[in-house]
């Protein structure tokens, strides 16, 4: 059956690549509603070869969509999610909003899609670094249990959305000379260009920022383990798209280096590199725009027993956000 589906944020990074996987991927929409902020009034987007009006969401409210795949930011998806909700419509959201919610599911549908229920009206979006790390550990978890994940992540700029591209940018036209010098309308507290900054989201009273924070929570929710121990340092790079993940993951179980590549090689979603040659892995660069969760320089650690480390990459954009809610989606058609 063909769905009304609204794209909340439609004219931002992530909304935008929603809109584009919905058609690659064919999703049975019978009429695309997009929608952002007072500010992209009057704009446009194609769908299917045709131009699309943007509308407001009290407009998309009336339309009365089955389906709505959210990137609008947390405020926005706490005042719209539920009215949308109430009228039976379906919604994905990508913003932090709903993520540790007891009563939402957050979902990676090759980890827990087989959580979701035809009850279920607003599903979360994991973030983004969180969704490439627990896709590579989810089979290794399952086989060895997994009991500790230290994580040092690479993010590149897109995953500030636009304005952070446009600083990064800006920056390396200006040819900055003066590492203090911050061009104007700066997203991050420091220049990016020829730099990296261990900050991303708010310092929290204990040190850890947001974003370390929501690895930690969130891998425990979608793996449904409580007791897996987590330490995430996460850092802005000056890299246009791809986010990279060095992880070191500890497991109560032994394991052999075979088992490790036959778990994951079989794993739907990953594409690992470097069994035969290490010098076959994968860099952000060659994983943009590309769909799969990229896993390679995959060693044992010979510091510690049942200890893994290795390196992850994946588009932030595809599925670190807009493929992997549509795949939410597309599990939901199914219900």
């Amino acid at each position: 059956m063909k769905k009304k589906v609204l794209v909340a944020g439609a004219t931002g990074l992530v909304g935008g690549l929603m809109t584009k996987i919905l058609e690659e991927r064919d999703f049975p929409v019978d009429q695309l509603i997009p929608v952002a902020s007072d500010r992209s009034a009057g704009k446009t987007i194609v769908f299917r070869n045709k131009s699309v009006p943007v509308l407001g969401f009290q407009e998309a409210l009336g339309l009365r969509p089955d389906m709505a795949l959210f990137s609008a930011g947390i405020e926005v998806s706490r005042v719209w999610a539920p009215l949308l909700a109430e009228t039976g419509c379906r919604v994905i959201d990508n913003s932090s909003c709903w993520r540790m919610d007891p009563q939402i599911k957050l979902i990676v549908p090759e980890i827990n899609g087989y959580l979701l229920s035809s009850k279920d009206r607003i599903i979360a979006n994991p973030n983004c670094s969180t969704i490439q790390m627990v896709m590579a550990l989810a089979p290794l978890h399952r086989h060895y249990g997994l009991r500790r994940i230290v994580v040092s992540t690479y993010q590149s700029v897109t995953g500030s959305g636009h304005k952070g591209l446009e600083q990064l940018i800006a920056e390396r036209n200006a040819r900055m000379l003066d590492n203090n010098t911050l061009v104007p309308n700066s997203v991050y507290p420091r220049p990016i260009d020829m730099n990296v900054i261990p900050q991303i989201g708010a310092f929290m009273d204990n040190g850890y920022t947001e974003e370390e924070l929501k690895m930690v929570q969130e891998t425990q929710k979608i793996l449904e383990d409580p007791g897996i121990r987590v330490s995430a340092t996460t850092v802005r790079v000056p890299v246009h798209g791809g986010h990279s993940l060095s992880v070191n993951a500890s497991f109560e179980n032994p394991f052999t280096m075979e088992e490790v590549y036959s778990l994951l090689t079989a794993y739907p979603g990953l594409s690992v590199k470097g069994h035969d040659v290490q010098t076959d892995f994968v860099t952000p660069m060659e994983a943009e725009g590309r769909d799969p969760v990229y896993v390679s320089r995959i060693r044992r650690d010979l510091s510690l027993e049942n200890t893994l480390d290795m390196w992850i990459v994946a588009d932030n954009l595809r599925k670190g956000a807009a493929l992997n809610a549509v795949q939410i989606a597309e599990k939901l058609l199914s219900l």
